[in-house]
């Protein structure tokens, strides 16, 4: 059976935390920004996690990240 091959388009959107968890960028951010408030605004700025229900079908994505 040939190697799994890594989705290089969610390789580039999520990374793996060092306990292992998957970490991502929020949605919203890149337009459309006059109409959002400023708390919002800043907090599309941190990252978060994926969250667990979605970890498993993300996995399989990233099989050597």
């Amino acid at each position: 059976m040939p190697k799994m091959k890594t989705n290089r388009a969610a390789a580039k959107r999520i990374k793996r935390t060092g306990t292992g968890k998957l970490r991502r960028r929020r949605a919203n951010k890149s337009h459309i920004l006059t109409k959002k408030t400023t708390k919002r605004k800043r907090r599309l700025r941190q990252a978060t996690l994926v969250d667990p229900k979605d970890e498993k079908r993300i996995n399989r994505l990233l099989p050597n990240l």
